[in-house]
């Protein structure tokens, strides 16, 4: 790697002047090791702030593992050198190009004028995006699912390539996060290591397998929960540390997610293997993104985990190194890594923050809330680039971690560079610099289109060459349904169809098909379906025997009835203003009309449906029922009566807090709606309390301090008679050798004086102590107070149900109804042809 050059962040920020400029603002990489975190709320360029950092990163070829729970750094693979308008076209949102009144096109126009003026303004060059697109390799990962490059997590239960003897230490802790990942998978949180036997008795059976240098797979292991390969664990007896009956239930619990369909997604694609996910086999570096939109909140934190593992492992294996090795970037880290609870991600990323830095490896996190973070954890980190943020309160916080994680020596100074923040202006605070720095962040190199959709990943894929041809979609074929022409086919992207005969029969085995399209009914819309299943992906759901022969000859249609409805549901109470989609296809019918519950499909988007059909294919005859147009009619009215009194969603309600919202929604954000709102109330009632404390305290205090000056007065006092006794003692000694005698009884009566006056300090002593046992007492009652005005919203938080709300009719709308063409591959097997869908079944 070339010597590394410092990134270019933007320019300085004058909080007086409030504006920028010309003063270029750098960073040096080398800083990263000490890792980073990047604060800001929705709105404030925390994700322009990020991709920035990754695209300095790319442009001198420093590798990155790139962790995107919503979607939003996919946007790093739309680099367009020339910048035209076609380039940013397929990106831009047609619902978005709709409300303005614009079509797509003059959007796309809009936003190359845009880009290529904003990188004339801050200097970025076309050859720096061409650098940004070939100097690193960018895939983007989505475990559980194949619309990128799917992740096996098999290589986890894999037996190390390392000796066991030498790097243990580093081996367990893989094994620990590894079982508490997939405990937490199986429905298992909150997992103690140190206390739960089904992690104790997992993680021995890892160990005593890696440990001989055998892999276990989950069948294996499963095998091995019911009956392990040792009769002790620690000083008890097998059976009595974990009976056979609850080590039978535990096998169960980890069968079930073996057997459940959606298991087969996680044990397919590339093996976790981190040095591979850096750099491709030629030694070209990889920026990996991890897009994870699509994951349920336990799938992502199971990943997540197994991830950082496999990053941990990796990295202890490295020479140590004070220069930039590799990034590890972590967006949205809400969750991940908290303050209070102890999610399984929390103890690998805590030693990841306080150890990586030498090997290499430079952290950031990126968040929009300062209270998501442990301050203790990010004490180990250097650099904070701090933006707009959402309240007061989360101001104060994020002062109270910087102050405690590195120091602050004019916390008022730092309060106002924070209040004059504005969007895309950050605050740059660094161990390595002498003090403070305000910018604004340039252009980004890259299009930032928002968070993509997991339909939008293979096209983006493909756009950077990430997929493998046998597992990468075809290209769509047709023209969308908004386009008003079809585009023309490419030659490789689908099979010719065998020539047809003359009388319209196909030669493959005299199947009948149409060579022309059997016309709908006047007034009946049609629409093609996309062949988004490759031919190789569609011979493989025919489940065929070994050995057997199989060639795809070419192409048909088959009509089908396609009814999609778009439902509005608004309820002002509950904050709701919401759209859904339902979709139903309808391939045969029985009887008058179908059972519209049984023909649900996945809702289709207008990429996935067009107007013209791909050219060289062969169709199905049109059956009497779609040919009927008074009955197809009368099943559109059928449909839509049938979607609104099927319409209804379920809206999240925490009703103590009164916060709402619709299904957009999702569980882990709903949470953290509730949890700003019960952190508001709850800040307003500590205010409270901490005020009428406060005068009692004064109170006290003072009577505390009054009662110190009379112990000290007190005290004048016996040192005084003291003082007095003794020389009236020394007198009277004296007179013993002298003709004038001194009398006895004045010497008595200075030892009276001086006992009543250690007396009376030590009653002054005792009433000091009561005074400070009270003012002792006064502050632990407030804190028991506090404590529990804290406990006591934050359990409202989890007072969160379901209402389920219909729709009116009024906001059930038809999109799209009419005949649609379902495409299948013919494959000929042998002398009998078989029909392949070509199309992903739906997700009901």
């Amino acid at each position: 790697m070339a010597e590394a050059k410092d990134y270019f962040l933007g320019r300085h920020y004058d909080l007086e002047a409030k504006k920028v400029t010309d003063q270029a603002v750098m960073f040096d990489p080398a800083d990263l090791v000490t890792h980073a975190v990047i604060l800001g709320m929705t709105g404030s360029g925390k994700t322009g702030m990020g991709v920035i950092l990754l695209e300095e990163a790319a442009l001198q070829g420093t590798p990155a593992i790139i962790v995107d729970p919503k979607g939003d750094l996919t946007n790093l693979l739309l680099h367009f050198p020339d910048q035209t308008p076609q380039d940013f076209e397929p990106w831009i949102d047609p619902d978005e190009a709709r409300r303005s009144g614009k079509t797509v096109a003059e959007v796309a126009a809009e936003t190359s004028a845009r880009w290529q003026k904003g990188h004339a303004e801050w200097g970025l060059t076309r050859e720096q995006r061409v650098a940004l697109q070939t100097t690193v390799q960018y895939t983007v990962f989505t475990p559980g699912s194949s619309a990128g490059r799917p992740v096996s997590i098999l290589s986890s239960f894999a037996a190390p390539q390392v000796s066991w003897e030498e790097n243990r230490e580093v081996l367990r802790e893989k094994i620990s996060s590894t079982v508490t990942a997939l405990l937490g998978l199986v429905g298992m949180s909150d997992v103690d290591p140190l206390r739960s036997r089904e992690h104790i008795l997992v993680s021995n059976l890892l160990e005593h397998a890696w440990s001989q240098g055998r892999s276990l797979d989950l069948v294996e292991l499963i095998m091995q929960v019911q009956t392990p390969p040792f009769e002790r664990l620690g000083a008890f007896p097998l059976d009595h540390f974990f009976p056979q009956k609850d080590r039978m239930d535990l096998a169960m619990l980890l069968n079930n997610f073996l057997a459940s369909p959606s298991f087969q997604s996680w044990v397919e694609g590339d093996p976790l293997d981190v040095a591979a996910m850096l750099y491709m086999p030629d030694g070209k570096p990889r920026h990996s993104i991890f897009y994870l939109a699509h994951l349920t909140d336990s799938e992502r934190m199971f990943f997540v985990t197994l991830l950082c593992a496999a990053v941990e492992a990796w990295a202890r294996l490295q020479r140590g190194t004070s220069t930039l090795r590799a990034m590890f970037y972590f967006d949205e880290i809400f969750g991940y890594l908290p303050p209070i609870s102890n999610p399984p991600s929390r103890p690998i990323l805590l030693r990841m923050l306080k150890q990586m830095r030498a090997f290499g490896l430079g952290m950031v996190l990126a968040t929009q809330n300062p209270v998501d973070l442990d301050y203790k954890a990010l004490s180990n980190t250097g650099t904070w680039m701090i933006g707009r943020l959402q309240t007061e309160r989360d101001k104060m916080r994020l002062l109270e971690g910087l102050q405690s994680a590195s120091g602050l020596s004019d916390q008022q100074a730092y309060d106002r560079m924070i209040s004059g923040l504005q969007k895309r202006v950050f605050l740059l605070h660094s161990v390595h610099m002498s003090k403070p720095e305000t910018f604004s962040t340039r252009f980004t190199l890259n299009y930032l289109a928002g968070p993509m959709t997991r339909s939008q990943i293979p096209a983006l894929q493909r756009m950077a060459g990430g997929l493998p041809a046998a597992s990468a979609p075809a290209a769509p074929a047709q023209a969308p349904v908004s386009s008003p022409a079809a585009a023309p086919m490419p030659a490789a992207a689908t099979p010719t169809p065998a020539a047809t005969a003359a009388n319209g029969q196909s030669p493959l085995g005299g199947v009948r098909y149409l060579s022309t399209r059997p016309a709908p009914p006047v007034g009946v819309e049609e629409f093609f379906a996309l062949n988004e299943v490759s031919p190789g992906q569609a011979l493989g759901g025919l489940n065929l025997p070994a050995q057997t022969t199989a060639e795809v000859q070419g192409m048909v249609y088959r009509p089908a009835l396609l009814g999609q409805a778009e439902v509005r549901y608004l309820q002002r109470k509950f904050n709701l203003d919401t759209t859904q989609q339902v979709a139903v296809v309808v391939e045969q019918m029985e009887g008058m009309s179908p059972r519209w519950e049984q023909t649900v499909w996945t809702p289709f988007e207008d990429a996935n449906l067009f107007r013209q059909p791909t050219p060289n294919t062969q169709f199905a005859p049109l059956p009497v029922w779609l040919s009927d147009p008074k009955r197809v009619k009368a099943l559109q009215t059928d449909f839509l009566d049938w979607a609104y009194r099927s319409a209804t969603i379920n809206v999240r309600a925490n009703e103590t807090l009164k916060v709402y919202a619709g299904p957009e929604v999702s569980s882990a954000e709903f949470r953290e709606m509730c949890a700003q709102a019960a952190r508001a109330l709850m800040d307003a009632e500590l205010t409270k309390l901490e005020a009428a404390y406060e005068k009692k305290l004064d109170a006290v205090e003072r009577k505390v301090a009054r009662q110190k000056l009379e112990v000290e007065e007190q005290q004048n006092e016996v040192q005084q008679r003291t003082m007095e006794e003794l020389g009236t003692h020394g007198e009277l000694l004296l007179s013993l050798f002298a003709k004038r005698k001194r009398s006895v009884s004045s010497s008595l009566t200075k030892r009276r004086l001086t006992s009543q006056a250690k007396a009376a300090l030590e009653q002054e002593r005792e009433e000091l102590k009561q005074l400070e046992t009270e003012l002792d007492q006064l502050e632990e009652m407030l804190q028991k107070e506090i404590k529990a005005v804290q406990d006591r919203w934050a359990q409202t938080v989890n007072d969160i149900r379901e209402i389920p709300q219909a729709a009116q009719k009024k906001d059930v709308f038809m999109r799209w109804f009419g005949v649609v063409w379902m495409p299948y591959y013919l494959v000929k097997v042998g002398t009998e042809v078989r029909e392949a869908p070509a199309f992903k079944p739906p997700q009901r």
